[in-house]
């Protein structure tokens, strides 16, 4: 067989630094090279979905490549548009060390194997990317493989806790989507809380809109308006909600904190609940039945006149009575 030499077609060339080629020979991933070939013809202005449209390739293989172009340090991702659909990268001949500490070469090749097998974790990734309405970053699909692996998570509760979060996420910010970063946190959180299954998430999620529906009633009984609690507030309200206080309790207790302070003072009102929590007090009712029994006592235990006997007549009374017998004679 004669020795073939290859040419470039035509005046457009792209070129390549030595070491970058390096790098991709080594790496051995046919994936991650043609994509590199797409970024330096696009001079990486395309996204990830235009990639995978121009090269015929799912957007797992894509987030795949361009994780290991990632790790190569072949590419930067630019994070300013992970609240889009999705994220444009830009070549560089330099390594870049951002996610060194985050993950290893295992980890990106355990993901990248199960992104290219179409396993479940593949089903996973296609699932959160139309719920989160983008293709993920590497770095983001790197916290979900975490989440995935490493916490043992089932896929069902992990699409269970990223819907959460996005219902959270919108609520708070006016409609914007959660950060993977989020998702990562509240991941932690529901491991904490042994939630591993279906049934499980669906019973925490029923507690924390019970208490979210018991928070709204003590912000109406604080006069707290076009706000939410603090985190610090948040704190207090949450213990005061576990002691077992009602609205109507927080009420009383906001006004007689008002009367005192003059204003919304948490660590005195916090006193006051604690006094009462004490005494097993948790509803207006009960409130206002200790306060009738302390009334009653007041009267009860009224103080008498020095030198005045139980049961014996006040001198005043007496004149009193003599002044209207003597008029009675008169008549």
């Amino acid at each position: 067989m004669s020795e073939m030499k290859f040419t470039l077609p035509g005046p457009e060339t792209v070129t390549l630094a030595g070491n970058s080629i390096d790098k991709l020979i080594r790496a051995g991933d046919g994936d991650a090279a043609l994509l590199y070939l797409y970024i330096l013809k696009t001079r990486g202005q395309g996204t990830s979905a235009e990639a995978a449209a121009a090269l015929g390739k799912s957007p797992g293989g894509i987030a795949a490549a361009t994780a290991v172009l990632s790790r190569l340090g072949l590419v930067n991702i630019d994070e300013s548009h992970t609240g889009k659909e999705t994220g444009s990268t830009a070549v560089q001949d330099e390594p870049d060390d951002r996610f060194s500490g985050h993950t290893s070469r295992h980890t990106v090749e355990d993901m990248r194997r199960e992104l290219e097998t179409g396993s479940v974790f593949y089903s996973l990734v296609e699932a959160a990317q139309n719920s989160l309405g983008k293709i993920m970053s590497p770095d983001e699909l790197l916290r979900l493989f975490g989440i995935y692996d490493s916490l043992r998570m089932a896929p069902e509760v992990i699409l269970q806790l990223i819907t959460h979060c996005i219902t959270e996420s919108r609520g708070r910010s006016g409609g914007r989507m959660p950060s993977m970063r989020y998702i990562e946190k509240a991941a932690y959180t529901w491991e904490r809380e042994g939630i591993f299954s279906l049934d499980k998430a669906e019973e925490y999620l029923k507690a924390l809109d019970a208490r979210k529906s018991v928070r709204g009633e003590m912000k109406r009984a604080l006069q707290i308006r076009d706000r939410e609690f603090s985190e610090t507030e948040k704190r207090y309200v949450d213990n005061w909600i576990s002691m077992g206080f009602e609205s109507g309790a927080v009420e009383i207790a906001y006004d007689r904190t008002l009367v005192k302070t003059g204003k919304l003072a948490w660590g005195y009102m916090d006193t006051i609940m604690n006094n009462w929590h004490s005494k097993g007090i948790h509803t207006s009712q009960e409130i206002k039945e200790k306060d009738r029994k302390v009334d009653r006592s007041h009267v009860f235990n009224k103080p008498e006149s020095p030198g005045q006997k139980f049961g014996a007549a006040n001198p005043e009374d007496i004149a009193r009575m003599q002044k209207l017998l003597d008029k009675i004679k008169e008549d």
